[in-house]
């Protein structure tokens, strides 16, 4: 099993900013209990209060697809619904 390393940038509506940053913020603690999760750590931008930051580190890819499947991701979706102009995902190899 490889490291796998998630940066998720989510921009949310400009009318939706507190929302959407409540609603990531309810994933942090259930997610860091979960199986394979080394770091899971949400970022606000300092200039732009609506782009968020999530930074992750997994043990493996088959983990944080369980973690992708989890009740509370699919909340999340769900709660911002609407609220989130875009949303990228990378996932990366650490390889230093």
């Amino acid at each position: 099993m490889s490291q796998l390393t998630i940066v998720a940038n989510i921009i949310a509506r400009a009318d939706q900013v507190d929302l959407v940053k409540a609603e990531l913020l309810k994933l942090i603690d259930v997610t860091r209990a979960e199986e394979g999760c080394i770091n899971y750590d949400l970022h606000q931008d300092n200039e732009n209060p609506a782009h968020f930051l999530f930074f992750e580190n997994w043990q493996s890819r088959e983990l944080w697809q369980t973690h992708m499947e989890n009740q509370h991701l699919k909340d999340y979706l769900a709660a911002v619904e609407g609220a989130v102009d875009s949303f990228t995902l990378n996932e990366m190899t650490p390889i230093g």
